[in-house]
């Protein structure tokens, strides 16, 4: 082994856990490892050592491991967090409470705002005062922070939160009172706003204090576990996790502050998406990742993915949901997968999800109990997933089951089988073109001038319908693409993101100041990676502006680059008049504000390098197993060439209609559709003009 290094991969999903490892050798060949297995609520850990078992990866070979978890986003949403206290700025106490205006039920006369993760009884306030400025008003005063911390102990709390009034500004205050805490209650575990953010907006920031301390004691010992169990079987590095913007850190860093990898799963894929799209040279891509239980989808402009921090969890129509100030990878995410329940209303109407089957019982094909039909159900009995081959021939199909539920289905719609089948398929296509067009057309951005990358367990047997719908060229389904993932996060740097809340016009003298601002968070940034190893040189910044017309209320950013100085403002102001009118299609003549910085701060820590293979006869019958009839929903029934994914080679190519079928994913082509596989063996499929 002292001449290959092994990177691995894992990635926890509600469903399953996915594994991707890499060997490379000396002469610089590549093989790769694929395993699936079931996830393992509540030791998540169990399933991630089952997975590596499955995939015959011995820990103690492993040179890199990265990890994404759902264990954030899963206490969250279930409620098993622990018990919280708030401690707050004397008057500020029911920041919790006031939340914000928002009412998305707005014509509920009865609505109710979301119930705060802390009752009131358990949110306590010092005296002492910040200005917006950074100046003290009001000293701190800590003499009644004993008694605060005692009735919090009474009360059986287990997680402190500390924000104050303009701790973005400055956190000497919260600094003191996290410092006070610590002396007095060494074994809470204990997070102040200003270690997760320094952006304003109180009730925002107060939010994400409140959920980090919430989940902070379950993802610490799920980590600690984890790398407890890995270490014990010879793992020599801790693994690096994977955060929602795109990047990963460091175990540590991430026990302190889990709140980082909320969305870390959802993440990975998508930033795979980007660097695959700058390897084949396609720098614009709509990103799709259909799972079990959801679809997620992400657009990448220019090979980069957008990342923000006005991110809110359950956010419905009836509900303002709750917001996570830390940086996300920019997504929209919907109640459809390929468990998706399918549904009759009172009204005789149609509807797939958002409720699921799960894994257990999972869809009726799966034989386990399940008597609701699925989007997988649908899939199976239209003759796009192989019957004979379930789940890469993991599980026998129930076609008895599937046809019970389906026959109830068209029974409650008075159709046929076949079109309650083709009902449900069409509609879970129109609930994902819907979420597609959230994040290319509603922001200004023309579908066409992008390509489609599909990926996860059911990306590609509905990516052709998709992208034939957003008239859309190309679609590409990545190699592994039912774990795609887990191979993003062998793509992913070390990563930290910083802001910074800066108010100023941009008159003579800004830029001086703006400069000061992003020299001083390079220096901190420099200082924590050097802190952990990290040599200097290996560290690289990207730099992120928010303005705002002056006065408004939301920021659009603008990329930065070089030295900020007075003669650059002008510039810059016009970048800001150009993608704001591009989102919003207006531009005004109003004078230009800056609000903050955003500062990416980057260094490689086990990337992997992929190399091309030489591209090979384009005759691809070699790789076909046999024909059969598939039910296309909107074109009808063709009889299909089926392929063995497995089998086929860089170069070859043929046309549609056509199912490529390997053991995690399912390919459905279209009649018309062109294919081919490039030197990475990716699928690439062109529809027809």
């Amino acid at each position: 082994m002292s001449n290959t290094t092994r990177r691995v991969a894992t990635d926890v999903g509600g469903t399953f856990t996915d594994l991707v490892a890499f060997e490379t050798n000396a002469d610089g060949s590549l093989k790769v490892t694929t395993a699936k297995s079931d996830t393992t609520p509540p030791n998540f850990e169990v399933g991630v050592l089952n997975v590596l078992e499955k995939g015959g990866v011995d820990p103690a070979s492993v040179d890199f491991m990265a990890h994404g978890t759902t264990v954030v986003i899963n206490a969250l949403t279930e409620r098993k967090g622990v018990s919280v206290g708030l401690i707050t700025t004397e008057g500020f106490r029911d920041v919790l409470e006031i939340a914000r205006g928002n009412r998305p039920d707005f014509f509920n006369l009865h609505y109710i705002k979301p119930e705060p993760f802390v009752p009131r009884h358990l949110r306590a306030e010092v005296p002492g005062r910040m200005t917006y400025q950074g100046n003290e008003r009001a000293a701190l005063d800590l003499s009644g922070l004993p008694a605060i911390l005692d009735y919090f102990r009474n009360e059986s709390v287990e997680a402190v939160a500390i924000c104050l009034l303009h701790g973005y500004a400055n956190p000497a205050h919260e600094k003191a009172v996290l410092t006070a805490v610590q002396n007095h209650w060494p074994e809470v575990s204990v997070v102040a706003s200003h270690q997760i953010t320094r952006e304003w907006r109180e009730y925002e920031r107060t939010n994400t204090a409140v959920l980090s301390a919430y989940v902070q004691p379950v993802a610490a010992r799920y980590l600690s576990q984890l790398n407890e169990g890995l270490k014990s079987r010879g793992l020599k590095n801790s693994p690096y996790i994977m955060q929602s913007n795109c990047g990963v850190d460091s175990l540590e860093a991430t026990s302190a502050i889990p709140i980082t990898m909320v969305e870390s799963g959802p993440a990975s894929g998508f930033w795979g998406a980007a660097e695959l799209g700058k390897l084949i040279d396609e720098p614009n891509i709509l990103a799709l990742d259909i799972g079990g239980t959801t679809a997620k989808c992400s657009l990448i402009e220019g090979g980069e993915v957008r990342i923000m921090t006005d991110y809110w969890i359950e956010r419905s129509r009836k509900s303002a949901g709750y917001p996570i100030m830390v940086p996300v990878v920019d997504l929209v995410e919907i109640g459809n997968g390929g468990g998706s329940i399918a549904r009759v209303d009172d009204f005789g109407k149609l509807h797939v999800g958002p409720q699921s089957a799960g894994a257990v019982p999972g869809p009726a094909a799966y034989g386990k109990g399940g008597t609701q039909a699925t989007t997988t159900d649908a899939n199976l009995w239209l003759g796009r997933i192989n019957r004979d081959y379930f789940c890469g021939g993991a599980i026998n199909a129930d076609m008895q089951a599937t046809e019970t539920a389906l026959k109830e289905l068209a029974g409650r719609l008075s159709v046929s089988i076949d079109e309650a089948a083709r009902g449900i398929v069409r509609i879970a296509n129109d609930n994902m073109v819907n979420a597609l067009k959230l994040v290319s057309l509603n922001r200004g951005h023309d579908t066409r001038d992008f390509t489609l990358l599909a990926f996860g367990g059911g990306g590609a047997m509905h990516a052709v319908a998709l992208a034939q719908e957003l008239q859309i060229g190309k679609v590409i389904v990545p190699t592994a693409a039912s774990v795609f993932s887990a191979w993003g996060m062998m793509m992913s740097d070390l990563r930290r993101d910083y802001f910074a809340t800066q108010l100023m016009d941009l008159g003579e003298g800004a830029g001086a100041r703006i400069e000061k601002v992003f020299d001083d968070t390079e220096a901190e940034a420099r200082a924590t990676f050097e802190a952990e190893g990290v040599a200097t040189d290996k560290i690289s910044f990207l730099r992120y502006g928010k303005f705002r017309y002056q006065n408004q209320e939301h920021t659009t950013e603008v990329p930065l680059t070089g030295a900020i100085t007075d003669t650059s403002l002008e510039a810059i102001a016009e970048s800001f008049h150009a993608l704001y009118e591009k989102e919003y299609t207006y531009r005004l003549d109003a004078p230009v504000e800056m609000v903050g910085i955003h500062l990416v701060a980057r260094a490689e820590v086990g990337k992997l390098t992929m190399t091309p293979a030489s591209l090979g006869p384009a005759d691809a019958s070699a790789a076909i197993k046999t024909t059969r009839s598939v039910d296309y929903a909107l074109e009808g029934v063709h009889e299909a060439d089926i392929y063995d994914g497995d089998q086929l080679q860089a170069g070859m190519s043929f046309t549609g209609p056509a199912v490529i079928e390997d053991s995690g994913s399912t390919v459905v082509i279209h009649p018309g559709n062109t294919v081919s596989v490039d030197a990475y063996s990716n699928i690439h499929i062109v529809l027809e003009a």
